[in-house]
């Protein structure tokens, strides 16, 4: 199993090493370790030389955060045109829902850097890995398609069921978070997801509610979320495995890098 979305570069890193054998140990196969901006763009990508085929490195600018400075956009396509091999996706990318107004940047302005980002992707024909969330997900959904961006991950969706069938009928995919264990509206949008569609990641290290309230939030979390889609989707444990696994390796086109 692939934990398609997680802050790789804000967990421990003296003891990494040992996490993630822990991590290899219950069968996750690897990670798309996402950015939050120029500095840990360049962390994720270290990681990604430290553990060459089990960190799949994604750069990009968390849009619940300020906007980056020029200066910082520009040494970021830089790092992108150098390292490109290495780079797996641009993410995290999108647009602000939950900070906006206590951002410094107007909604337009933000739409404006992701339209930026959107390009880059496009120039370097790579996958997005998107932040956006109720009604901004139909704006980046449309933005998308008019770039004609072909892959793409909306990861933790919120959003009405039509925008969710605009979504999956474009051929994109939709993640789902431990979240899926305890929370009605997670399970419902599982249900309007097809299987051909399905990531699972943990957002960590975000912390989680419920029973899994003051639990360490790493990749191992992800046998729960399985096997809770296995219910919503009334599959077997192993064909939600084998199945989120292939979704993932199409989404971040993995099997051309392993």
């Amino acid at each position: 199993m692939f934990d398609t979305h997680l802050h790789l570069e804000q967990y421990n890193q003296e003891s990494l090493d040992k996490e993630i054998k822990k991590w290899q140990s219950v069968g996750v196969k690897g990670v798309i370790a996402v950015s939050n901006d120029l500095a840990s763009s360049y962390s994720t990508l270290e990681l990604q030389a430290r553990y060459p085929d089990f960190v799949f490195a994604a750069v990009g600018f968390h849009p619940e955060k300020p906007l980056p400075t020029d200066a910082d956009f520009t040494e970021w396509q830089k790092l992108i045109q150098y390292e490109q091999k290495r780079i797996t996706a641009i993410g995290e990318i999108g647009l602000p829902h939950y900070s906006l107004e206590n951002l410094q940047h107007s909604l337009e302005q933000y739409y404006e850097f992701l339209t930026e980002c959107i390009e880059v992707a496009r120039v370097y024909d790579l996958p997005v890995a998107l932040h956006a969330v109720h009604d901004k997900a139909e704006l980046v959904f449309n933005l998308l398609q008019k770039k004609g961006i072909a892959c793409a991950h909306f990861h933790w969706l919120k959003a009405p069921r039509n925008v969710v069938d605009k979504i999956t009928g474009a051929g994109y995919f939709i993640s789902f978070t431990p979240e899926i264990v305890y929370r009605k509206r997670d399970q419902d949008l599982a249900s309007a997801v097809p299987l051909s569609q399905l990531l699972i990641e943990t957002d960590g290290p975000w912390q989680f509610d419920a029973r899994f309230k003051n639990i360490p939030t790493t990749p191992v979390l992800l046998k729960e979320v399985l096997h809770e889609l296995s219910m919503i989707k009334k599959s077997s444990y192993q064909e939600l495995l084998e199945q989120t696994s292939e979704n993932a390796r199409k989404c971040y086109r993995l099997n051309r890098l392993t």
